[in-house]
C-alpha cells in the first residue's frame, strides 16, 4: 500500500464517529473557541488595567473611547461563547436572549472584579520587598495573570456558565504553573509569591489577606464515593480564615479549618484543623499513609 492509499484509508477511518465519541458526546457541532476565549481575557485586561494592555491611554477621553470599544467587542464575543458552552456541555440550545442576559449580568460584575483585583495587587506590594512599583506587579507577576483569569472565571461560574470558567483558569495554569479551580472562593487582598506549583481545589474557602508561597497545595485528603463507585462532589478542601500565611511546599489537606492569623511553615503536611494565632512548624519527619486520591 503506497502513501496515498494509507492517507486515504485513515481519513476514512477517522471520519467515522466512534462509540467513544458518542458516549462522551464529543462529536459534531461548533465548540467554544480557545482563540475567542483568549481574546475575551485580553479585552478584560484592557478594561481593568487601561493603558497597561492594548492601546495607549493619553487622557480621559481616550480612556473612555478605548474602554467602550473593548466593551462592545467583549459583549459580542462573550455572548457567543456562553451560547456555545451551554450547547456543547449541557446539551441546551440557549436562546440569543438568554446568552445576552448572562453576558450583561457578567458585565455588571466587572467593576467589582476590578476592585478586588486591585486589592490583590496591593497585597503583593505589602508582602514582597522585591516590588519596586505597582506597574511591575501588573506587568511581571504571575499572580496577576492567574487572578485575572480566576476572578473572571469564578464570576461566570456563579452565573451558571458551564466549562468556560474551567477553560479560563486552565489557560492561566498552563502559563504560570498555578492551578486554581474556578469554584474556589477567595477573598480580598490575596497574594501568591513566586507561585509555581500552587494548587487550590474546587471547594476551598480562602479568607481575606491570605498569602501563599510556591508549591502550596490546598487539596483533598480523601474522596466520598456513591453506590456506583464514582466520586461525589462534596466539600473536601481546606478553609483558610483571614490573615493566614502558608510557606513554600506545604500541603493542607481535607475539609479542615486553619484559624485566622495563623502561619504555616514550609514543608508541612497538615491534615488537622488548627486554632487562630497558631504557628505550625515541623521539627521532625512525620509519615502517614493516604489512599483514594490523597493530596489531590
Amino acid at each position: 500500500m503506497d502513501k496515498k492509499e494509507i492517507l486515504s484509508k485513515n481519513v476514512v477511518l477517522l471520519s467515522e464517529v466512534t462509540e467513544s465519541e458518542v458516549r462522551m458526546q464529543t462529536q459534531g457541532g461548533n465548540q467554544p473557541s480557545i482563540e475567542a476565549i483568549s481574546r475575551i481575557i485580553d479585552l478584560l485586561k484592557q478594561i481593568i488595567f487601561p493603558g497597561f494592555f492594548g492601546a495607549e491611554i493619553r487622557d480621559r477621553e481616550s480612556r473612555y473611547y478605548h474602554i467602550g470599544v473593548c466593551m462592545e467587542e467583549l459583549e459580542t464575543r462573550l455572548k457567543e461563547q456562553i451560547r456555545l458552552s451551554f450547547k456543547c456541555f449541557k446539551g441546551e440550545n440557549v436562546c440569543e436572549d438568554m446568552s445576552d442576559e448572562i453576558a450583561v449580568k457578567f458585565i455588571e460584575m466587572i467593576p467589582e472584579i476590578k476592585r478586588v483585583l486591585y486589592t490583590d495587587i496591593a497585597a503583593m506590594s505589602e508582602t514582597d520587598p522585591a516590588v519596586t512599583s505597582f506597574s511591575e506587579i501588573i506587568f511581571c507577576y504571575p499572580v496577576v495573570q492567574v487572578m485575572v483569569n480566576y476572578r473572571i472565571a469564578h464570576a461566570l461560574l456563579t452565573l451558571g456558565v458551564p466549562v468556560l470558567p474551567r477553560i479560563m483558569t486552565e489557560m492561566a495554569h498552563s502559563k504560570t504553573g498555578i492551578d486554581i479551580h474556578p469554584g474556589a472562593q477567595i477573598g480580598e487582598y490575596f497574594s501568591i509569591d513566586h507561585g509555581t506549583g500552587v494548587v487550590i481545589g474546587e471547594t476551598c474557602i480562602v479568607g481575606n489577606h491570605v498569602t501563599l508561597y510556591q508549591g502550596v497545595t490546598l487539596g483533598a485528603k480523601k474522596f466520598t464515593y456513591n453506590e456506583n463507585g464514582h466520586p461525589v462532589n462534596l466539600p473536601r478542601h481546606p478553609i483558610l480564615e483571614d490573615n493566614v500565611t502558608v510557606y513554600s511546599n506545604s500541603s493542607i489537606l481535607g475539609r479542615i479549618t486553619i484559624g485566622h492569623d495563623t502561619v504555616v511553615g514550609g514543608n508541612i503536611w497538615l491534615t488537622e484543623a488548627v486554632p487562630p494565632y497558631s504557628r505550625i512548624i515541623q521539627q521532625k519527619a512525620v509519615s502517614e499513609t493516604f489512599t483514594d486520591g490523597a493530596g489531590i
